[in-house]
């Protein structure tokens, strides 16, 4: 391998968010001496054509206002059409802070207060934070788990669309936490349903750089095109190349009215060009990072395996299915953990591990655990010798 993902680099005195126990003690009542595998960033290095470009900027001397060229659109365009077979135009494209700021956006532009919103439980929490914090009704359709392998439910999909007049529909694709890479049989199936009850659709394409091989991810601007002008497509550079704090996301929009709906609603909080930073990361991450990408799917196959065969091996009750995308475990230990036993006070008290518990992505997520395992494999077996010697 040309890139080494075993280095292990010392984060804790940074600001990192993950790993500064200044900044994550809050999470785990007041605990600062936890070995974090929780929010969803890489502890790799940045690809070196990314980190070299970044450089260039620094050494030049100047940050001012910047905005992107037809470099930045044509990285980002050649990218869809090579890695998704996806044709998208530049006028599609609109830059936004992070997704989740654009999810509030496009709730607060088109839907009202108490409209009600779908999504797919267990899931990602700002999908629902972002509707209520807004005041809109939270409407789920949980999805059936059939032996770890996650399906929608398209009866209840379609009953709770009618019965709740759901104006808006979030999906994750890949899903966090569960790692599902919907098939285009259920994509489609679901964008037919929302274009017949006018139901708009984000569809939150973050994770689709980091689909295993034997899976193949369908983005929703591969559809036909009268589902493509019922979307809006939200996507970054930065679970891929692990840029979260450049804080640019990619916001595809083909629908006309739509985009300029919601362009009105960025113009209105001055909202207008990614920085400077994040526009040279697109283009050297997406030009020129294709190897990095590929060596980091390689690791990643690999730490999701070493998972499931330490489990299998140490922790037999605990329920883990490979996920088909992200780099996110999501295992189930409600046959491990004693009925009587806070999840809260194994981990931050025994097992000494920062998770994301699985009561956060919602009701189903119950006695589950979301594991980050983009990290070197030494820190991976730790945390997992850590909830094997707590046990």
């Amino acid at each position: 391998m040309k890139y080494n993902f075993d280095e292990i680099i010392e984060r804790r005195n940074t600001l990192s968010k993950k790993w500064n126990p200044n900044f994550y003690k809050d999470t785990f009542n007041g605990k600062t001496d936890l070995l974090p595998l929780w929010v969803a960033d890489m502890d790799f290095k940045v690809a070196p054509p990314i980190l070299e470009s970044l450089s260039e900027i620094i050494n030049h001397g100047v940050l001012g206002y910047t905005a992107p060229d037809e470099k930045c659109y044509d990285a980002i365009i050649n990218w869809n059409k090579r890695r998704k077979n996806a044709d998208i135009k530049k006028e599609w494209i609109v830059f936004t802070s992070g997704v989740v700021p654009a999810i509030n956006f496009i709730i607060q532009t088109f839907t009202k207060e108490q409209d009600s919103v779908l999504i797919q439980t267990p899931v990602y929490h700002p999908f629902r934070l972002s509707t209520e914090n807004n005041n809109r009704k939270v409407i789920e359709n949980p999805l059936v788990n059939n032996n770890g392998h996650y399906e929608i439910n398209f009866e209840d999909f379609e009953q709770k669309i009618i019965k709740h007049n759901v104006k808006l529909f979030i999906l994750c694709n890949p899903h966090n936490p569960v790692g599902r890479v919907w098939s285009k049989d259920e994509i489609e199936k679901m964008a037919k349903i929302c274009l017949k009850h006018n139901v708009l659709i984000i569809s939150d394409e973050i994770h689709s750089d980091l689909i295993f091989k034997e899976n193949k991810f369908h983005s929703f601007l591969t559809l036909d095109h009268k589902y493509m002008e019922n979307a809006i497509v939200c996507t970054a550079p930065s679970k891929t190349f692990n840029l979260a704090g450049l804080q640019t996301s990619i916001i595809i929009i083909p629908n006309k009215v739509i985009r300029e709906k919601y362009q009105h609603t960025l113009a209105n909080v001055r909202l207008e060009n990614p920085n400077t930073f994040g526009i040279e990361a697109i283009k050297a991450g997406y030009n020129k990072s294709e190897q990095w990408l590929e060596e980091l799917m390689g690791y990643l196959d690999n730490n999701r395996k070493f998972i499931k065969e330490y489990l299998d091996k140490n922790i037999p009750l605990a329920k883990y299915k490979l996920p088909e995308g992200t780099y996110l475990a999501w295992i189930d230990l409600n046959e491990v953990l004693p009925k009587d036993e806070k999840i809260e006070d194994f981990f931050e008290n025994k097992a000494k591990v920062a998770i994301d518990y699985g009561y956060w992505f919602g009701e189903q997520g119950k006695g589950f655990i979301r594991l980050n395992f983009a990290c070197p494999q030494q820190i991976l077996k730790e945390a997992l010798d850590r909830i094997k010697n707590a046990l």
